[in-house]
């Protein structure tokens, strides 16, 4: 994590939100919203005080505290004033500074983030399968784009970075929503059966979505070459830079690395990073997994709520029955009747009787014990005690022999080295570990601008035609295949 010096500079235009009279200030800066959506940037002291005296909350309002509002406002930087000399004849009136006030950048940020802050219950989180088509058909057309000026390309790349953000951002809330201590106990509710099919066809829609879609998505990115999509990536920096702005430094640099992440955040996020399935897999996973508890939750609902009361009743009617049994035997036969031939329960076991007669009954016979374990999937069994046993020997054969193992290998990749190249175009046939290992450090090296790298022991090498046209074939093992005939020269 960068820690800059705007990060750790307190933000004091979102001091009016929490100060004494936020009131005042709150209605200020809201009413220069409004204005301000309706393109009006520039506001007198006097029309603000008429439009907060149309209100009965700012009855007893003066002009004095209308006066003193806009100045703290404006030593908060969040109006920008402007003295307006137009009208001014004489030099009294240029003494007393009739100012127009403007809202600041901040505070128009602070406004909007305020605004959707109060309709967050409101608008809520939604899951949107379309935005996975629009990104499907977004990143299609990456192929293309090339073709297109800067300001498409531009255009291009905001549709990308919109649409991802929002994907992201909508299911992030609405998977939070579904995971709250407020969700999870209205679905041990009997109200949650109303609305259950229509959640999980909702997520089930979202789920195929995405299932139809990713792996589109996945086949257009791997055909983006790296150089192909720095190209693209260049063309935005370009129009970015080419954009007037007033009043702002732009840094070049950290336009490109932003972009630069971005793209690699939305690539992984789809196709994941290689050691880590993508973030699309897991979405899939999470969405599936809330499906089954909600199945789960209205199955057990649905079950207490159906066959307690039938199960109530019934057994109402059948203690009034054995209470008018006159005997035990015949209570007995009636249990026979009741639980022994409409449905019988059958306990299988190899359980040990004392007698081997077929006239004996289960009432003569000694009961049987049976330890159940409780039917909860957070139960887990006592595991047994036991000494620790020294294993300190056999770590060191295992640790000799990895060493060794190392060793090994490390010779056999310098036995592919010669004069301190490895050509790509003069391997002879490998092994697939060893072609592996030769392709990660290729790898490694074109994550850096410099074509730089390092190998698992430290040695230092890089591309030396990281440009390459001409190709080549490896042959290993387990199959060929065809690449660039780079060069990589060790230091």
């Amino acid at each position: 994590m960068y820690i800059s010096d705007k990060l750790i500079k307190p933000v004091i235009e979102t001091k009016y939100l929490t100060v004494e009279n936020a009131d005042r200030y709150r209605s200020i800066i809201r009413l220069f919203y409004l204005q301000y959506e309706k393109l009006k940037y520039w506001m007198y002291q006097e029309e603000v005080f008429e439009e907060l005296k149309e209100d009965d909350y700012f009855a007893d309002y003066t002009l004095e505290q209308c006066q003193q509002d806009l100045a703290s406002l404006v030593q908060w930087k969040n109006l920008v004033t402007l003295q307006d000399t137009r009208k001014v004849t004489t030099i009294e009136e240029f003494k007393n500074k009739k100012f127009r006030y403007q809202l600041s950048e901040y505070s128009v940020e602070i406004e909007r983030m305020v605004i959707h802050l109060e309709n967050l219950y409101i608008e809520g989180a939604s899951l949107e399968p379309t935005l996975l088509e629009r990104i499907r058909n977004t990143v299609e057309r990456a192929e293309r784009v090339l073709d297109e000026d800067d300001e498409h390309i531009y255009s291009w790349w905001n549709d990308l970075n919109n649409d991802f953000a929002r994907l992201n951002q909508n299911y992030q809330d609405y998977m939070r929503e579904l995971n709250s201590v407020k969700a999870e106990e209205l679905m041990r509710t009997s109200q949650f059966l109303v609305f259950k099919d229509r959640l999980t066809d909702y997520l089930r829609s979202f789920v195929k979505g995405l299932q139809s879609n990713l792996t589109f998505i996945e086949q257009y990115m791997s055909k983006l070459s790296e150089t192909y999509v720095f190209s693209i990536l260049e063309h935005v920096v370009k129009y970015e830079i080419s954009i007037p702005r007033m009043d702002v430094e732009i840094d070049e640099e950290r336009i490109r690395e932003n972009i630069q992440g971005r793209w690699k955040n939305i690539r992984e996020w789809f196709m994941g990073n290689g050691s880590d399935e993508s973030e699309a897999y897991k979405v899939f996973d999470a969405t599936n997994e809330v499906i089954r508890r909600i199945t789960r939750y209205a199955t057990r609902i649905s079950e207490l709520t159906n066959s307690g009361a039938n199960r109530r009743e019934e057994y109402y009617k059948l203690a009034c029955m054995f209470s008018k049994c006159s005997s035990i035997d015949e209570a007995h036969c009636l249990s026979a009747y009741v639980f022994g031939i409409e449905s019988p329960f059958h306990l299988k076991g190899d359980f040990a009787r004392d007698t081997e007669s077929i006239n004996s009954g289960v009432y003569e016979e000694k009961p049987a014990f049976v330890e159940i374990t409780p039917r909860i999937r957070a139960f887990r069994e006592k595991s047994k005690r036991s000494a620790i046993i020294d294993k300190s020997e056999e770590k060191e054969r295992i640790r000799l022999e990895t060493i060794k193992r190392l060793e090994e290998e490390r010779k056999l990749f310098e036995s592919y080295i010669k004069d301190d190249y490895l050509d790509f175009a003069k391997l002879p046939v490998l092994e697939p570990h060893v072609r592996n290992v030769f392709l990660t450090w290729l790898s490694k090296a074109f994550e850096n601008k410099d074509c730089k790298g390092k190998t698992e022991e430290g040695r230092s090498f890089y591309i030396e035609n990281a440009n390459e046209t001409k190709r080549c074939v490896i042959e290993a093992k387990d199959g060929i295949f065809e690449m660039p005939a780079y060069r990589l020269r060790f230091d």
